[in-house]
């Protein structure tokens, strides 16, 4: 029985804890990695809200370590993706049902156990098992998950409140269902936040879930696992399975009651789902929710106008933090011959100075790239461009797995705008520079639009404003994400909804009203107070 109407206003984001020699949270977190590192885990699955082990174990070792072994997580089969939808099911209508105040308050309380409790723990999970510095991981499976939790519970109460308006005599309302079925949730690697936020987002709007994380990130999923348990999620609501993509899709697209997929992950992997579950149409129930964001091949245009320490600084973020293994990070940059001379000397010079290695010194700027397979493919791009006529190495390009996966941050100049390191997504430490005539800035902008497929970030770095206004108005469809004077990476929730179009995704924008609509169904009732009772218009009657 719903006894009033409850205000969830919107909350502030989470402070970003600085990590400072002597501070409390540096003092904790040392503590938790050493915790961790301390003894070998073994990481079960997640079904109906019981602990699921197969006795098929496969190794987590830290990217960065890998003489090191965390332990060994389950992995399942089919058998254990049909056990995860009959759970999602069976406590559908309960969770359904749920007051949507208690809904609300197991997330709201879930992000307040990170804010607590749980913060180190996640962070260290994270940064031994994705290889991210102190504050990558602060901002990511901190701070970012925390602020998903909460703006999503604000957004959803601002979504319910939206009402049709009614005529005299007439009561119309709109009531927000979940969807039909269980929503299948795949989530990627690089970041700990979008893990937490594709499973919960469709479950806080009355749906329940199979949450498939990546192999590489889930030290840090079982442990969000954990709070959500401890935040009162019921049984079933959120199924967490270690399987293989084929192996989940053989099932789920094939299953009656799909509802829906939330995803994160290649555009590859993307194509190939939504051309199965287009063949697949008439098994299901109702139309299932496609919604994915996918690759990207991020830009930065520099204008003759702008500071060439902005440029060089916005570059070496934008393309290097995290090893540059981010949907947004700067990949491919476009530079005016008047500043190239200076942008080039200081990425160098910065480049030098950064320290790379593990995690736990916190002095490191560059960790690990996630795997071998990932190191094996980014180096074939870097030992192209040393080899090759049409590209220059400005600094970096040492690659180095025989203690971890690193590689050292690259920036390649292009000889040509159109050189492979521009065009393809690479995933990892590599910037490719093109440098223009400063006279030709619309040209170039033109140029920036057509080069890749993708459309998810992108940033113009000006102090002319006629230019900023140029390049927004022409990059329109470049990028879902669009930034002037700053980096093109560090959506903040509630702040920069993120997500792109074109070959990037379905613009869906996490962190907004707009990405919850997909994981509700309306319906519309209309009550009317005194029916008519003869059939009769009065334009029916006699003069």
């Amino acid at each position: 029985m719903n006894l009033g109407y409850f205000n969830y206003p919107a909350p502030a984001n989470e402070p970003v804890l600085n990590y400072a020699p002597g501070s409390k949270e540096r003092t904790d977190l040392k503590k938790a990695l050493k915790e961790l590192k301390s003894r070998q885990h073994d990481i079960p699955m997640y079904i109906g809200g019981k602990e699921v082990r197969t006795g098929n174990k496969l190794e987590l070792r830290p990217p960065h370590e890998t003489s090191h072994l965390l332990g060994h997580f389950h992995e399942g089969d089919e058998s254990h993706v049909r056990q995860a939808i009959d759970a999602a099911l069976a406590a559908k209508a309960g969770w359904e049902a749920l007051s949507w105040e208690n809904r609300a308050g197991t997330f709201l309380k879930a992000a307040d156990l990170l804010a607590g409790k749980y913060r180190s723990l996640m962070n260290g999970t994270t940064m031994l098992g994705q290889s991210k510095n102190a504050y990558q991981a602060e901002i990511d499976s901190a701070c970012e998950l925390i602020d998903f939790l909460r703006w999503n519970v604000h957004f959803l109460s601002e979504i319910y409140r939206q009402q049709p308006v009614s005529a005299p005599g007439v009561h119309n309302r709109l009531e927000y269902r979940a969807l039909e079925g269980f929503v299948l949730a795949i989530t990627p690697f690089n970041f700990t936040a979008i893990g937490g936020n594709l499973p919960t987002s469709a479950a806080l709007c009355g749906n329940t879930v199979v949450w498939k994380a990546a192999h590489t990130q889930i030290f840090s999923a079982q442990m969000f696992m954990r709070v959500l348990k401890e935040a009162g999620l019921p049984d079933g609501v959120i199924n967490l399975v270690y399987v293989n993509g084929p192996v989940l899709g053989k099932v789920c697209f094939s299953h009656p009651e799909f509802a829906g997929v939330h995803f994160t992950g290649s555009t590859g992997v993307f194509n190939q789902m939504w051309k199965t579950i287009g063949e697949n149409m008439g098994l299901y129930r109702s139309y299932p929710r496609i919604v994915g964001e996918t690759g990207g091949k991020d830009f930065v245009i520099a204008h003759e106008s702008a500071d060439p320490a902005v440029v060089a600084t916005a570059l070496l973020r934008g393309a290097f933090e995290y090893q540059g293994q981010k949907c947004s990070a700067a990949s491919r940059a476009y530079i005016p011959d008047n500043l190239a001379a200076a942008v080039k000397q200081r990425l160098i010079d910065d480049i030098n100075s950064l320290k790379m290695g593990t995690v736990e010194d916190f002095s490191n700027f560059i960790n690990a790239v996630i795997d071998e397979k990932s190191f094996d493919k980014i180096k074939t791009y870097i030992d192209r461009a040393k080899s090759d006529g049409k590209a220059d190495i400005w600094v970096g390009g040492h690659c180095d797995k025989s203690k971890g996966y690193f590689i050292q941050p690259t920036v390649i100049e292009a000889k040509e705008p159109g050189y492979v390191t521009m065009c393809e997504e690479i995933f990892g430490p590599v910037l490719t520079v093109y440098v223009y005539k400063a006279g030709e800035f619309e040209k170039t902008l033109d140029l920036v639009n057509a080069t890749s497929p993708y459309a998810l970030t992108g940033s113009v770095i000006s102090l002319d404003r006629e230019a900023v206004e140029l390049a927004t108005a022409r990059l329109r469809h470049a990028a879902g994400n669009f930034y002037v004077n700053d980096k093109p990476t560090g959506a903040v929730v509630g702040q920069q909804p993120f997500g792109g179009a074109r070959a990037s995704g379905t613009n869906d924008k996490a962190g907004s009203m707009l990405n919850l609509y997909r994981w509700l169904s309306s319906r519309t009732i209309k009550e009317t107070f005194q029916p008519p009772t003869d059939y009769r218009y009065p334009f029916l009657q006699e003069p």
